[in-house]
């Protein structure tokens, strides 16, 4: 049974998946848009979403907390200097999921994940 389980596995360990997350959000954070499977976009979007909600609050205590879940140094520096800032004004929503197509290789579904308000 699956009671109160909130999150995907995505075939991966603990610390693997939760590795991969942490480089796709630094990605989604550095160049704004990506392109990834629509399950992981749906967990990098919760993710992100954090991520950006502790960086508009922009105190230490929160740039210390994402800094040690996220580990990219210039992802951090650009979510705590631009990012955030373009979202004072959002209660949430800062993300938007919009589906493409099939992979090749695999059919798996494909989507984009991108920041609603990009530069």
């Amino acid at each position: 049974m699956r009671h109160r389980v909130d999150r995907r596995k995505l075939g991966r360990y603990g610390s693997h998946r939760m590795s991969m997350l942490a480089n796709l959000t630094a990605s989604l954070f550095l160049e704004e848009r990506l392109e990834t499977t629509v399950t992981r976009a749906k967990e990098v979007r919760r993710f992100a979403e954090r991520m950006i909600t502790k960086a508009k609050i922009g105190d230490l205590h929160n740039r210390r907390i994402v800094a040690s879940r996220m580990g990219n140094v210039e992802a951090v520096k650009k979510l705590f200097n631009e990012v955030a800032g373009r979202f004072t004004e959002r209660q949430g929503g800062y993300t938007r999921i919009v589906k493409t197509s099939y992979r090749r290789g695999d059919s798996a579904p494909m989507a984009i994940i991108e920041l609603v308000e990009r530069s």
